[in-house]
């Protein structure tokens, strides 16, 4: 319908050279976005779209004004408006960059410059709520109440490290104990791997606070991303 209709336009004896040249830049555009997401990653089987930055000249302020244009179809509003302002603001500070959408249970990777390098589905606290209770991150996980297991909201400087087991991990905050890893499955009655396929997000819940992903978006997308560098992770609120 969207070619179907840039064809009309183009077409069209009556336009003048200008708009002639403009419909032909917006078709090429929306083409572009077409064949960019019109395929699937093979890691997360879902229609992935690569980042595509607009930057033009604010009038008033004669500052540079960036759109993030395309990003995976399955992220939200709320993750689309953020990508935009990291990339405006430059907040990410020549960093790679998470985003963490816990309502929908998705978490989104960035490249420094923007550029979206895939979306997978993710595991959270158990607990609702985008706070974290002091002293959580100091106990044995059995200690840890259901109440107080929750992946808290924020902006964090992540780094890769080591666990207590001795595995790499993306410490998101060491102190709090939250990071990014591959899904743990050495209890088969959480069903991890079954949370994970679920288009249900509150199935997404089962973790003490950290965020599982799956082992293949981890070690082909996260690590590589990450290794020798730190880079930020957002948390979206999601009781706010």
């Amino acid at each position: 319908m969207i070619t179907k209709n840039i064809l009309t336009l183009l077409n069209n004896k009556n336009l003048s050279t200008n708009r002639v040249v403009q419909a032909w830049i917006i078709g090429g555009m929306l083409i572009l976005g077409v064949l960019v997401c019109n395929h699937q990653s093979a890691i997360t089987q879902e229609n992935v779209c690569n980042i595509l930055v607009l930057c033009s000249k604010n009038s008033i302020s004669n500052e540079n004004v960036c759109k993030v244009t395309l990003i995976p179809e399955n992220a939200s509003d709320e993750v689309q408006g953020h990508a935009d302002w990291i990339v405006n603001s430059k907040d990410n500070q020549d960093m790679p960059f998470v985003i963490l959408d816990k309502k929908r249970a998705k978490i989104f990777v960035f490249q420094k410059d923007g550029k979206n390098l895939g979306s997978a589905p993710a595991l959270l606290g158990i607990a609702i709520g985008d706070n974290y209770v002091p002293g959580t991150g100091q106990k044995q996980l059995s200690e840890i109440p259901f109440k107080d297991r929750t992946t808290p909201a924020g902006r964090f400087i992540a780094r890769l490290g080591k666990n207590s087991h001795g595995e790499e991990v993306l410490w998101v905050d060491y102190d709090m104990a939250i990071a990014i890893h591959g899904v743990v499955t050495g209890n088969p009655k959480d069903h991890r791997l079954e949370r994970l396929q679920s288009q249900n997000p509150k199935d997404h819940r089962i973790s003490f606070g950290c965020i599982n992903v799956p082992t293949n978006f981890y070690s082909s997308v996260i690590s590589p991303l990450f290794t020798r560098r730190q880079g930020v992770v957002y948390v979206l609120p999601e009781t706010a």
